[in-house]
């Protein structure tokens, strides 16, 4: 009887939806930064109608591969996600959840608040580019958001909290020797997700006590985020020096850059709303040292992942072999989220600090660098789709602690 591995069921399968997800993003920067949209933060229905009305060939080539691109992938995110959620609680009903609930793969359950953060964060940029005069009630939909969001955080903070609440107060529970990857940052990627929609209004919106508010609560966010990736890296990084980096979850030596294109994001949502709100102001040289040395980090983390996975041939058995992982779709995060702070780091960084020309050969050089990104990251959650979700007649997938 042929199977899927996707019916070997583990929670890491959110991370198909939230990849998908992510890379729905990658084809709206398209959009943000090569659609004028004079006096909004962030381009609508109206701007892209506009722009390829009037727009160059190229642009209007760009404008119908971004509009696609957003389609495809948000219709992938969201079925992804339905999927998830129905596999989730047919999982729930069997001994393997109730050992899961006890083990140090417990953390794993917070990929389901994280892909639907993600997929908030999708629809959202749906609506801006499909419907017709969204930006005149926007202001109405932030606190539907903010309460979205407020959900999710609920929902992932008493996921942490059981968690935890678990391992420390019993003690001797936590297997430091499972302990060799970076798995255990999934909750504070989560908590990164959740407070980058919270800080969605702060740049957008022009009501002061909702730009207080998202303000408020997107820090207490990124703070708990930032503090849990410090205290978990740190533990990992000793019990891999010591017992080597489980090979299964190999690609979670990666996760740091996805935490870290999310909050680069947040605080520059941020920064936004502290000038356009409360005249808080920060220069565009010092935004581009910052940017600069957030792309140093992540691509500090991709060497070192990539080195890891290289001398375990992870991609050879995992990606282009036979062999199948759940956690393989923690490797489509950190292309995906390298490509779009790249974005980020061109426009809102060199371009806007004077450093490059915008739409110059520099500029389209750096550019290319987050395009190649992400058109890997297009074909290889094509291919792991097909792996893990086609039937087979051996199927045996290998969860990822």
């Amino acid at each position: 009887m042929s199977r899927k591995p996707a019916d070997t069921y583990s929670p890491l399968y959110f991370l198909a939806s939230l990849g998908a997800g992510g890379l729905s993003v990658t084809f709206f920067m398209y959009l943000m930064f090569w659609v004028p949209h004079q006096g909004r933060p962030v381009p609508v229905f109206e701007d892209i109608v506009s722009a390829f009305s009037t727009g160059s060939a190229p642009l209007q080539a760009a404008i119908v591969i971004a509009v696609l691109g957003i389609i495809g992938m948000t219709f992938l995110n969201v079925k992804s996600l339905l999927w998830n959620f129905a596999a989730l609680g047919r999982f729930k009903q069997t001994n393997a959840y109730t050992e899961l609930r006890r083990s140090n793969a417990e953390t794993t359950l917070l990929a389901a608040p994280l892909a639907s953060a993600m997929t908030v964060n999708a629809l959202f940029i749906v609506g801006l580019v499909f419907v017709p005069g969204l930006w005149n009630i926007i202001e109405y939909l932030f606190p539907l958001a903010l309460l979205a969001f407020g959900a999710l955080g609920v929902w992932a903070l008493g996921l942490i909290g059981h968690f935890l609440g678990r391992v420390l107060s019993e003690g001797g529970i936590f297997d430091m020797t499972a302990h060799n990857s970076f798995a255990q940052l999934l909750p504070a990627f989560a908590l990164a997700m959740i407070g980058v929609g919270f800080s969605a209004p702060a740049a957008m919106s022009l009501t002061p006590v909702t730009v207080a508010f998202s303000l408020a609560i997107s820090t207490f966010f990124a703070v708990a985020s930032l503090i849990y990736t410090v205290v978990a890296l740190t533990t990992a990084f000793g019990s891999m020096l010591h017992h080597g980096t489980a090979r299964e979850a190999g690609p979670t030596l990666m996760v740091i850059v996805p935490i870290v294109t999310i909050l680069s994001i947040l605080f520059l949502r941020q920064d936004h709303g502290l000038h356009t709100t409360f005249e808080g102001h920060s220069s565009a040289a010092s935004t581009m040292l910052w940017l600069t040395q957030m792309i140093s980090v992540q691509v500090v983390f991709l060497l070192l992942g990539l080195t890891v996975l290289r001398r375990q041939n992870y991609f050879a058995d995992f990606v282009f072999g036979t062999k199948t992982s759940p956690g393989s779709y923690a490797l489509v995060c950190p292309g995906v989220a390298f490509s779009v702070l790249m974005q980020f780091y061109v426009n809102k960084g060199l371009v806007a600090a004077g450093a490059i020309s915008a739409f110059g050969v520099a500029y389209w050089s750096l550019t290319a660098i987050a395009l190649v990104s992400q058109a890997l990251m297009v074909l290889l959650v094509l291919r792991l789709n097909k792996q893990h979700f086609s039937p087979t007649t051996k199927a045996a997938a290998i969860a990822a602690e």
